[in-house]
């Protein structure tokens, strides 16, 4: 069930207070490290039961792309050599405005 305005991450079991209160204290054990020395604990416990395997996965994918996406020239053109793709616009003066307007 969702609290008045319909947020559903609010709830929390009764014996745990009001939900912001239950927010106050995660955030205070996140910032003060308490989580980082649970999970550290917990860890070295399973550690010692042997319930952890410890490797290592390395990924050395390459992605490279084709040359013409890194703007390569192409065989045989030029851009030098290529006719401009459009003709620059001509210059409007203050005499040309007050024709047009």
């Amino acid at each position: 069930m969702a609290d008045q305005d319909g947020a559903p991450w609010r709830e929390v079991p009764e014996q745990y207070g009001p939900w912001d209160r239950a927010y106050d204290l995660f955030r205070r054990w996140q910032r003060d490290g308490t989580w980082k020395r649970i999970f550290e604990q917990l860890q070295a416990e399973a550690d010692a039961k042997g319930l952890i395997t410890w490797g290592v996965s390395v990924d050395s994918t390459i992605a490279r792309a084709h040359q013409h996406a890194a703007g390569a020239r192409k065989k045989g053109h030029c851009r030098r050599n290529l006719p401009a793709a459009s003709t620059p616009s001509p210059t409007t003066t203050a005499s040309d405005a007050r024709v047009a307007g």
